[in-house]
């Protein structure tokens, strides 16, 4: 099965829309694990707090709810309400042996504060085997005021350590967020690649496109030419055979063109402007398809009204245009008739092609202009076509800053407007 671009567009769309999701949700959960792991340690530094209590008499009536003597005024900050000068060596051998018991493995520094000096009077380094940091030792502790005596715990490496803790998790969301990577980058890879050959494939067919109508005119001339009679008939003679020398002089310049685009990285068709008269090109267009002309025995009515029709833009890029234009209203129309007009809209030069054709479904009149893409009955092209040409007439049009317009419903034949900027 092909895989098209706007298909493949959607599903890197709809992927970086899930990946989002994704990291959004393990950001999430990652949140909520940290959450858990600080509540955890809270809980761990209370139950050591609540030990050291149990140990030694620190205050003078200690309820059943310890949490009272107990101060939080930071995440990182415990104060220990005291009433008395407990014994510093049995102080920190109990803290150091409660944290412990309790999985609190981070460093800690401890210090005295006396209510009567409003300072610390004592400080001390409390290190874990899990956990040492020595130039913490000489690092001061901020003075927290109370009307009351306290032991301050200090933890400067919190943080870190509970960080340590989710060293699991976070492992296992990095690896998550690599093989999304990786994944992303996949996708962005194979749609580079579907573009690219999209691209080669697309100017093959463009290629061909452009070249099938000027090929069709030599050949129909080529055919006039060798009827028998044609030398009896030598003003028709001249005609065909200067048919066949004008479109063999376009297909030259065409090859030149489609190289340019094909070699270009411009997003737009590379313009070579000059001053022309918009009315005589669209004669042109319609002395070019001739040959289709009469074999379709299509009649083509004019009405070139434009006052001012000298423009400046790309003749050949819009000759090009105009003649698909008109192409496709001899090929979708059963006995085509055909009217070609232009005329002056402010600072436009406007064109219509109207048709008597099949005419198109309201429904479909964005679409035609979208590259491969071809109106069908049921699941039936009626007509042959790479539905390249209305794409290109868009692009030609985009190029020039103009506009293009569909007025059409089915059965009720179709009309095409250009509107090209007279400078």
């Amino acid at each position: 099965m092909v895989i098209r671009s706007k298909t493949l567009r959607f599903v890197i769309l709809i992927s970086t829309i899930l990946i989002t999701i994704i990291i959004g949700v393990q950001l999430f959960w990652l949140q909520k694990v940290y959450l858990y792991e600080e509540k955890q340690f809270n809980i761990n530094v209370s139950k050591s707090i609540q030990g050291v209590y149990n140990e030694m008499q620190l205050v003078n009536d200690v309820s059943d709810n310890v949490q009272k003597v107990i101060e939080n005024p930071s995440p990182d900050v415990y104060l220990l309400r005291i009433d008395c000068s407990p014994n510093l060596d049995s102080l920190w051998i109990n803290l150091k042996s409660e944290f412990t018991d309790f999985d609190v493995y981070t460093d800690c520094k401890a210090a005295i504060y006396s209510v009567e000096k409003n300072d610390y009077t004592v400080q001390k380094y409390i290190d874990l085997p899990d956990s040492y940091h020595p130039l913490e030792k000489d690092s001061k502790m901020q003075v927290y005021k109370r009307d009351y005596s306290y032991v301050a715990l200090y933890f400067p490496h919190r943080g870190q350590y509970i960080l340590k803790q989710m060293l699991f998790w976070i492992a296992s969301s990095g690896l998550l967020l690599l093989v999304l990577i990786g994944f992303g980058a996949s996708i962005f890879y194979l749609y580079r690649q579907k573009f690219l050959n999209e691209t080669q494939r697309d100017f093959v067919n463009n290629f061909t496109h452009e070249f099938r109508t000027p090929l069709a005119v030599i050949k129909i001339a080529a055919d006039v030419l060798q009827q028998e009679n044609i030398v009896e008939k030598p003003d028709r003679l001249a005609n065909y055979a200067g048919i066949i020398n004008e479109q063999t002089t376009h297909l030259q310049a065409q090859i030149q063109r489609l190289l340019d685009i094909a070699y270009t990285d411009r997003s737009r068709l590379p313009l070579e402007k000059e001053n022309f008269d918009g009315n005589a090109m669209l004669q042109q267009a319609i002395a070019d398809l001739q040959p289709l002309i009469e074999r379709r025995q299509a009649v083509i009515e004019t009405a070139l009204n434009a006052m001012e029709p000298m423009i400046t833009a790309d003749k050949a890029y819009l000759l090009l245009a105009v003649i698909n234009l008109i192409e496709n209203a001899i090929k979708y129309s059963p006995q085509p008739v055909i009217k070609v007009s232009s005329w002056n809209a402010g600072p436009d030069f406007c064109i219509s092609v109207k048709d008597n054709g099949i005419g198109i479904n309201p429904a479909f009149h964005k679409k035609i202009f979208d590259r491969f893409y071809r109106v069908t009955q049921g699941e039936i092209h009626t007509t042959k076509g790479f539905g390249l040409g209305l794409n290109f007439v868009k692009k030609v049009i985009d190029a020039h800053g103009g506009k293009i317009e569909v007025q059409s419903e089915e059965k009720k034949g179709s009309t095409f407007i250009l509107k090209i900027p007279i400078k």
